[in-house]
This record gives C-alpha cells, sequence and structure tokens, in this order.
C-alpha cells in the first residue's frame, strides 16, 4: 500500500494512470503525451507504478503495452475510505452534540 500511495503522489504518475485508463498504451504514446519530458523519466514513472502494481506490462513484439491494474489501488483506497468514514463520524458526533 505505501508503494501504491507514494505512487500517486505525483501528478504526472496520475496522469499517466488516466492515460493508461480504458485502454493499453506503448510506452511511445504514453511519452508521446509528455513533450517537455524525456523519454527515460517517461520509463522510470512507468517503472513505479508498475512496481507498486498499479499498472500491468505486457510485451507485444518489441513494444511494452501498459494498463491500469485497478485491484493495484485496493489496499489504498481501502485504507483512506477508513480514515475518511472515521473523520466523517468524528464530524457527526460534534455537529449533533452542538
Amino acid at each position: 500500500m505505501d508503494d501504491a500511495l507514494r505512487a500517486v503522489a505525483d501528478p504526472t504518475r496520475r496522469a499517466i494512470m488516466e492515460l493508461v485508463r480504458d485502454d493499453e498504451r506503448s510506452a511511445g504514446d504514453i511519452a508521446a503525451r509528455f513533450p517537455g519530458m524525456s523519454r527515460p523519466a517517461v520509463s522510470q514513472h512507468l517503472r513505479v507504478l508498475a512496481d507498486a502494481g498499479l499498472v500491468a506490462v505486457r510485451r507485444d513484439g518489441n513494444r511494452r503495452l501498459y494498463a491500469l491494474r485497478p485491484a493495484g489501488l485496493a489496499d489504498a483506497a481501502g485504507f483512506i475510505e477508513r480514515m475518511w468514514s472515521a473523520q466523517l463520524g468524528r464530524l457527526k458526533e460534534a455537529v449533533e452534540s452542538e
């Protein structure tokens, strides 16, 4: 879960996750969406996402295709949901006690 939270803390990685949310995309296609960033930098972001289990990587010939792995966010989403629910519960108690 820590790796997933660290990975999604970066805005570039969140943008990459949005790109691969619905369809597989090649590393080259993803890199083309970030013209101000070098291909090695984009590859590093993809590696972080893959290592965190947030994207799946599939080889197609000499290309690597990336797709979102929603299950990779499950633990992090559960943690955030528990924290959010606890805070809402406290807010509800505070409002009702006034």
